[in-house]
């Protein structure tokens, strides 16, 4: 089955919420295997008040949030997975070939390369315009919600 939703759907899987939910819709995907997201960048974003002003960047520690959400939709979207979080457990061979600037549109894909007990294996890359902006490999914990994290 094809991965389709909107945002207010993906925020039934996600925790996250505005100003930190950056993914817009997921355009494709299938559950556990693969996802395509997409995420609108406008001038509008927080970050761009902050970060390189009047010459505003997307933060790629964004970009790299971003290719997370994406994957944690497909993921944790999973039956066996219900009640749980994914946090960021590692991320390696992190690139960022062009700078995504206001107005750029998104195509974020990921893919699941593994997985080892309760880590998650992810290769995600970011295009714009059919170039691509950001590649990382990412790793995940895939812990229960209630778990105290703060241990």
């Amino acid at each position: 089955m094809s991965l389709k939703f909107e945002s207010y759907e993906i925020e039934k899987i996600l925790p996250h919420r505005y100003p930190f939910l950056l993914v817009d819709r997921i355009i494709d995907g299938e559950w556990g295997e693969f996802a395509v997201g997409i995420k609108q960048v406008t001038r509008n974003e927080w970050f761009f008040d902050g970060h390189f002003p009047g010459k505003p960047i997307m933060p790629g520690v964004l970009q790299l949030e971003a290719m997370a959400q994406v994957s944690g939709v497909a993921f944790l979207g999973l039956p066996e997975n219900e009640g749980k979080l994914a946090l960021f457990a590692g991320v390696k061979n992190a690139r960022f070939s062009k700078p995504v600037l206001p107005g750029d549109s998104l195509t974020i894909r990921t893919e699941f390369t593994g997985k080892k007990m309760n880590v998650v294996f992810v290769k995600g890359e970011i295009r714009s315009a059919d170039q691509l902006v950001c590649k990382a490999d990412m790793m995940f914990s895939i812990v229960d919600a209630d778990q105290n994290i703060n241990n």
